[in-house]
Order: C-alpha cells, then structure tokens, then sequence
C-alpha cells in the first residue's frame, strides 16, 4: 500500500483517473507499491466516437494492456484532482466512479481490513480483502449497500470544514 494515503483516498483518486477515461466495470489488485487495473472502456454510442476509438487503439496498440498505478502516480493525480474540485460543502455524487471507490476504502478501513482485490461490475463489487487478523475475506456488495456510509461520511466531513 503507498504509506501516506489511506484505502479510501487512494480508491478516489484511481476512480477519477478510470472515470475520465470510462472504465467502469473492471479488475483492481493490489500490488507492493501501487494497483493494477484491467478494464476496457465503456463502449461508443455515435459512430464518430466509435471510429475515434478505433484511431487511439490503432495508435497505442489496443487497450488490452493493463494500468498500473504507483504512489508516486497516486499522490500527484490527487493533488492534481485537489486542484479541480469546487464546492466542498455540496453532497457529491453518489454515483460517480470516484465516489463509490472511495466508499469501498471507507468500509474496509472501517474494518481494519486490507485491500487485496477488486472487482467492479455495473452495480455491485467483489471485494477481496485481508481482515486486521491477517484471515482472507470475500465479499460481494451492492453499490446501495455504501449509501448510508456515504451520507455519514460526508455529514463528517462537512462539519469538520465548518470547525
């Protein structure tokens, strides 16, 4: 895990970075100093887009390949995103990418538990985790199963700026 972030902050940053390129139904493992995500984009409606699509893979070799996400790569997409976010005191989407994974790394630091694996279908996870004592745990979550985590963790979160 990279030291200084916790699960939840790290799973944000990840879900704006695989938002912005629309993947979102894919495989997340942890790795010694980063994650690894296997996912393809969601797939084109116009046929403009889909031929523009066509054009990248042409020029990047497919989207086959794996991301991977380092610290290092961590730490500075979050700064970079810290740069664009506005209006912290309004409920956020409960629904984007970035804010589900952020609910998935609450709830697993909630317990104490250790990411080993994700996997993010349309509306549900498949979480594989390490518990605090060291025992693997597997868990399939609705996305509604985070709601009420969410509206805690935002209602904190907004009286601590207030302070």
């Amino acid at each position: 895990m990279t030291g200084k972030q916790s699960h939840d902050r790290q799973l944000r940053t990840i879900g704006q970075s695989l938002e912005a390129q629309r993947i979102n139904v894919f495989e997340l493992s942890r790795q010694e100093d980063g994650y690894v995500i296997k996912g393809e984009p969601d797939k084109e409606t116009s046929l403009l887009e889909m031929l523009k699509s066509w054009q990248r893979r042409l020029r990047s070799e497919g989207l086959d390949t794996a991301l991977t996400f380092t610290s290092y790569d961590i730490d500075e997409l979050d700064r970079q995103g810290r740069a664009h976010r506005t209006k912290t005191n309004r409920l956020p989407d409960f629904h984007s990418l970035p804010n589900t994974l952020r609910m998935v790394g609450s709830y697993l630091e909630s317990k104490g538990a250790e990411l080993i694996e994700l996997r993010k279908h349309e509306l549900s996870f498949s979480i594989l985790s390490r518990s605090k004592f060291g025992h693997p745990e597997f868990e399939e979550k609705s996305l509604g199963s985070f709601y009420d985590l969410f509206v805690k963790l935002h209602s904190q979160r907004a009286s601590s700026t207030r302070s």
